[in-house]
């Protein structure tokens, strides 16, 4: 009962530690867009990416390439596409001269955080963070530019757990507070009839930690399952005699949702379209990459990770965990709606219009170049 109230007490510092935080960087973030005369293209972002190197070889109307782009993802194999793109080299060939600076986070709030605080340009994100910075900034502070992953979410859970309603007076984790696997899990469990309130109260204590933690408290008995990305849920099963409660592609029509996405900060998008077109042409290399050369992708992968979390996936973990998603280019723009309202089901969302969060351009552009069907914005695109 201490470690549980500690732990809950930890949780709620974090929480709000976060959402102080996050409050601070919007503050800043409004204050300048009001110093700068209220232009709808402004970011806190835009401010300090205003790097610039002169005319790229493949610009247009005089845009120009930034000399850096900084860009965030997590060490999950639901990011497969940025590891395989930073690791195999796609994403430098595609920015030629653009210096490409990376930086590894746990879970999309805080990368959401960088992004909004002007730390970042880009970054690999699930939708449910990115859907809260996009309402936070009022619809100001980035653009979804590409999809990146499919499926690859679960609930795991103690071999004794076969249904939702068991679920009730036990303790689940998630990656963090807020991010897209958090969200889906409070927005099942209500759907199930059960309460997990923001504060980790409720029929259910949902206590947000960092993944390496989740599968040590699993080990340990000390959290009942988790609602994780891979590989983590895959780790949960294999590692630690977890079960599937739930597949979330179960969840959607066709197994169709987005699970990690590519987000620009609309300041880097306006001032450095050409970069964020090489950016995407990049990811598309990667990903052709990765569809063609499963198995040395699925090495590359393991490899990256071991390297960013000091620890390489069995091959059975490796295995299981690609065979749970799946890599695309599609943003899959009309799971982002279902995304929102979950949010809002779960009280970590405001209603939000979302329209203007996809600017799908130079994926299309892309696309056609390389001989590929252009892909839906769900009519999201415009404000």
């Amino acid at each position: 009962m201490i470690r549980k109230a500690l732990s809950t007490a930890a949780a709620t510092a974090a929480a709000v530690w976060m959402v102080a935080s996050l409050l601070i960087v919007i503050a800043a973030y409004a204050s300048a867009t009001d110093d700068s005369g209220g232009s709808g293209s402004s970011s806190a972002a835009s401010a300090a990416s205003d790097t610039t190197s002169g005319t790229s070889a493949g610009s247009t109307s005089g845009s120009t390439a930034a000399s850096e782009l900084r860009l965030g993802y997590f060490a999950n194999v639901t990011h497969a596409t940025a590891v395989v793109g930073v690791a195999h080299g796609e994403f430098a060939k595609a920015l030629g001269a653009t210096k490409l600076t990376t930086q590894v986070y746990n879970a999309g709030p805080a990368e959401m955080t960088a992004l909004l605080g002007g730390q970042l340009d880009a970054a690999y994100v699930g939708p449910s963070s990115a859907l809260a910075a996009f309402a936070q900034s009022h619809g100001e502070a980035l653009r979804i530019v590409a999809g990146a992953t499919t499926g690859g979410a679960e609930l795991v859970v103690k071999p004794g757990v076969t249904s939702a309603a068991q679920l009730k007076g036990k303790v689940l984790a998630t990656p963090q507070k807020g991010n897209t696997q958090d969200v889906a899990l409070r927005s099942w469990l209500k759907q199930n009839g059960l309460t997990a309130n923001a504060d980790g109260t409720g029929d259910v204590s949902v206590d947000p930690q960092d993944n390496a933690a989740t599968l040590d408290q699993f080990k340990a008995g000390h959290i009942d399952g988790a609602w994780l990305p891979e590989p983590w849920a895959s780790r949960m099963v294999l590692e630690a005699g977890a079960k599937v409660l739930v597949d979330e592609r179960d969840l959607w029509p066709g197994g169709q949702f987005a699970t990690t996405n590519l987000v620009v900060s609309t300041g880097f998008l306006a001032k450095h379209p050409d970069t964020v077109r090489a950016l995407v042409s990049g990811q598309i290399a990667a990903n052709q990459w990765i569809t063609a050369q499963p198995d040395a992708a699925r090495q590359l992968v393991n490899d990256e990770l071991k390297k960013l979390t000091g620890k390489a996936l069995s091959p059975a973990e490796i295995q299981r965990a690609f065979d749970e998603q799946a890599v695309t280019d599609d943003p899959l723009a009309a799971s982002l709606q279902a995304a929102a309202d979950h949010g809002v089901a779960a009280g970590l969302l405001k209603p939000t219009d979302l329209h203007g969060i996809f600017d799908l351009t130079a994926l299309d552009t892309e696309l056609a170049a390389a001989g590929k069907p252009a892909v839906s914005d769900a009519g999201l695109a415009k404000k």
